[in-house]
């Protein structure tokens, strides 16, 4: 089995080969993150032309370092949602195309599913069953996870997604897009204390986040006065801190009310520091291990793609949610919640 990943739900480009005795051969990803830093955020329209612009080359590109042949796939999975409509429809028909051309299946993979997968692509990886932390800039949802393809949802943001509270509180502070990562890099020159921020729901009694109101609180102290570089730093401290604070117990929380002893981590915002200290930590305590994906496939990538398509083909074709023929109509999805993902066509 040797299946090519695309990613094209947002502002990433990115391909991937997977081979179902060898693991990962290698993976090529294209950041749009100098396109779209003069916005402030991304715009659907520049992050689909670039997407037509990078994906046969990096195809391509990546195919050659790998020593491999286009005649030598057995399948080509694609996200198909969710993400923009745009960019999705980009990788969409390029994996459709290709397909046809070489008559192999295509498979649409779960953007969010292959995100939750992606931890088993480390070593050690855990087993399944466990609790799993999705935190990435659209996304805040803890899920049960019994298998691939058996996903229970324990809780979910009800209003901004903690991604969201750091890109929009960093907006705030005069810093630059990416807001997070930005914010985390203040964040360490700064001392958590000296502001006093809410933490919102963590003490609800249920496994739902609410970041909305973290965003008001901080707002409101940028509109009381002037703030110097000290200050700035203090206030992404302890702004990270508010938001790892909800994030750790919430999540522990989780695992203990499962009864399980794994916890995954997954999503962009899964690469904070802060936030993996607190859960290993916390978890370390409790008896409870930590599972997270190496760094660079925190963000979005095309070897979480192809590795969750490559396991659903590995468990059988009843698992394989979206797959078409060579040739066959397909669609994309930018909204799909995860929950809801069919097992079968």
């Amino acid at each position: 089995m040797l299946v090519l990943g695309i990613e094209t739900s947002c502002d990433e480009t990115g391909v991937a080969l997977y081979d179902g005795g060898r693991g990962l051969l290698g993976h090529a990803l294209h950041s749009q993150v100098q396109l779209h830093a003069d916005y402030g955020g991304v715009v659907p329209e520049l992050a689909s032309r670039d997407h037509v612009r990078r994906l046969l080359p990096l195809t391509r590109s990546l195919i050659e370092r790998a020593g491999c042949r286009l005649e030598q796939l057995t399948a080509i999975a694609y996200t198909e949602g969710p993400g923009l409509a745009g960019a999705l429809l980009v990788g969409a028909s390029t994996a459709h195309g290709l397909a046809r051309a070489l008559g192999i299946p295509v498979i649409g993979v779960h953007h969010l599913e292959a995100h939750l997968l992606s931890p088993l692509l480390s070593r050690p990886a855990p087993s399944f069953p466990f609790v799993a932390l999705l935190v990435s800039g659209g996304h805040t949802q803890l899920m049960q996870v019994a298998g691939v393809g058996e996903y229970g949802l324990m809780g979910e943001t009800l209003d901004d997604a903690a991604g969201e509270a750091f890109d929009k509180t960093a907006k705030l502070l005069g810093l630059g897009y990416p807001g997070g990562p930005a914010l985390a890099r203040l964040a360490a020159t700064g001392k958590a204390g000296r502001f006093t921020l809410p933490r919102p729901m963590i003490a609800s009694g249920n496994l739902d986040f609410s970041f909305s109101g973290l965003k008001t609180a901080v707002l409101t102290v940028v509109r009381e006065r002037p703030l110097d570089a000290a200050a700035r730093a203090d206030l992404a401290a302890e702004i990270e801190a508010a938001i790892v604070d909800v994030l750790a117990a919430k999540a522990l929380a989780a695992v203990e009310h499962a009864g399980m002893k794994q916890l995954v981590v997954a999503g962009g915002v899964g690469a904070n520091l802060s936030l993996r200290n607190r859960l290993t930590a916390g978890a370390r305590a409790r008896g409870v291990q930590v599972f997270y994906p190496e760094i660079e496939f925190c963000t979005d990538n095309g070897a979480m793609i192809a590795f969750a398509a490559a396991l659903r083909m590995q468990r059988g074709p009843s698992l394989v949610t979206r797959h078409s023929s060579p040739g066959g109509a397909f669609s994309v999805r930018p909204r799909w919640d995860l929950e809801t993902l069919a097992t079968a066509d």
